[in-house]
């Protein structure tokens, strides 16, 4: 690359990273590396020419459009504008098509390497005090998101057998490892919301390689199938998960280890509809599988006795109480969801084409896991966990700065430095408070609009409106 080229490269490798604190001595400033880009910069076949909608520019621009209250292109570009006026450079063109096109341009794979290797840097940089017993515990869980009604989002998302075309979003089923000790997600998947191998679980087994011998997977009901924790036992990764509905636990069976707490064989089951008979004769006939149970007090909780099943089966590893404290942790798989859906505005997506609606949920998961790294350097910095920072401040604060940040961006490194140091202590400062025994009605204050629900195409009752 030519030497002026390389310059404007640089400094737009410095500029996104200095808007997430990546940068100077603070920890975790090397999560958001030159390598890390230039890695998933080299996945960009085709040769781009040095014009304002670069392929970091892009990134830039999608990340800032994610990241606002109003994610219109429109406003994206504008606030492009408004950073190149305050540069000093000239101003480039209102419309939206150069921006739009970029994005097309820009293969998806770009903008899923930089946010999974964001995920996993932060991840394997993380303080040893803030694992479980010393070993990592993943996360699994999945959601749904919404995107436009267009002909090319319904041929590859089909709507559901009760989804008139013209009245409905269509929707997709989504699926994220994401890491207990510092909330990052470390890989994720998309697929159609029905259809055979569209579930949950398959989505596990399509993104279970991220996961390393001695680590601990932690899920819900669905991930206590048979043949999935036997495969990830045989990976060296641990279970722990709720009992599934199909089955009942009988504690006066098996091997006691304690009150509510045994060891039992469970037995293959007649047929596996995700393997082929051949893998099948060549599983065990039973696999060792503990199962404990703890009644639950508090008052307002639905459920007042919760057995877990795990592929831990020693008590000295692990005893009955820090298998139901670890069990109660899945709930930040949730609150992780609510937040890149609800705090993020990723449960509505904006994309017309298939191929954007998946770049999208990239930029938001890359937005997301930038949005970690900083809480893991304001708790690194100031002796607290990342789960006690609340990740809405977090994001407040960051909106806050982010002007500052870009013009303040010449005065030097030391200057820099002292506003990071301020932005940490703000963030540091909003903690998530420890409420375990809180419970709220599940009620809704605010009272529905009185309008009638769109039962057919918005076009067809426009027509009827006219006649």
């Amino acid at each position: 690359m030519p030497g002026p080229a390389h310059g404007r490269l640089r400094q737009q490798v410095d500029t996104l990273r200095r808007e997430f604190l990546q940068e100077g001595e603070l920890p975790f400033a090397d999560v958001l590396s030159s390598g890390c880009l230039a890695e998933a910069l080299a996945d960009i076949r085709r040769p781009w020419k040095d014009r304002i909608f670069t392929p970091l520019v892009t990134l830039w621009v999608f990340l800032g459009q994610v990241l606002n209250a109003d994610q219109s292109c429109r406003a994206a570009v504008a606030r492009l504008i408004a950073h190149r006026a305050a540069k000093g450079l000239p101003p480039c063109s209102s419309d939206t098509g150069g921006y739009c096109q970029a994005r097309r341009r820009l293969p998806e794979r770009f903008f899923a390497a930089v946010a999974r290797l964001v995920g996993r840097n932060l991840d394997a940089r993380v303080d040893r005090r803030w694992l479980w017993k010393g070993r990592r515990v993943c996360l699994f869980d999945g959601s749904t998101v919404s995107m436009p009604d267009t002909p090319a989002n319904r041929r590859e998302y089909p709507l559901t057998y009760n989804q008139t075309p013209g009245t409905n979003f269509a929707l997709a089923r989504i699926g994220a490892v994401i890491s207990l000790s510092c909330g990052a997600i470390l890989d994720l998947g998309i697929c159609r919301y029905a259809g055979k191998g569209q579930g949950e679980v398959s989505l596990l087994r399509r993104l279970w390689d991220v996961l390393r011998p001695g680590d601990v997977l932690l899920g819900d009901r669905l991930m206590s199938g048979w043949v999935g924790m036997h495969l990830l036992q045989r990976r060296g990764v641990d279970t722990v998960s709720r009992l599934s509905a199909h089955r009942r636990a009988d504690f006066r069976q098996g091997k006691r280890l304690g009150k509510d707490d045994h060891l039992v064989q469970w037995k293959k089951p007649t047929s596996i509809r995700s393997v082929d008979r051949p893998t099948y004769n060549a599983l065990p006939d039973s696999i060792p599988v503990r199962e404990v149970r703890f009644r639950v007090a508090q008052v307002g909780f639905r459920t007042r006795s919760v057995v877990v099943v795990t592929t831990l089966l020693d008590p000295a590893q692990a005893s009955r109480e820090e298998l139901a404290a670890l069990y109660r942790a899945r709930w930040n798989n949730e609150l992780d969801l609510r937040s890149i859906k609800v705090v993020l505005q990723m449960d509505l997506l904006r994309c017309k084409t298939p191929e954007l609606v998946r770049k999208e949920v990239w930029a938001h998961v890359l937005a997301y896991n930038l949005i970690r790294t900083v809480m893991a350097q304001a708790a690194a910095g100031h002796g607290v966990e990342p789960r006690s920072i609340s990740f809405k401040a977090t994001l407040q604060v960051l909106e806050a700065f982010r002007p500052l940040i870009a013009f303040q961006g010449h005065c030097g490194a030391a200057h820099r430095a002292a506003l990071y140091q301020q932005i940490l202590r703000a963030i540091a400062v909003h903690r998530v408070a420890d409420r375990p025994d809180r419970f709220e009605p599940r009620m809704a204050k605010r009272r529905p609009k009185r309008y009638d629900r769109l039962t057919r195409p918005r076009a067809e009752i426009k027509l009827r409106m006219l006649k």
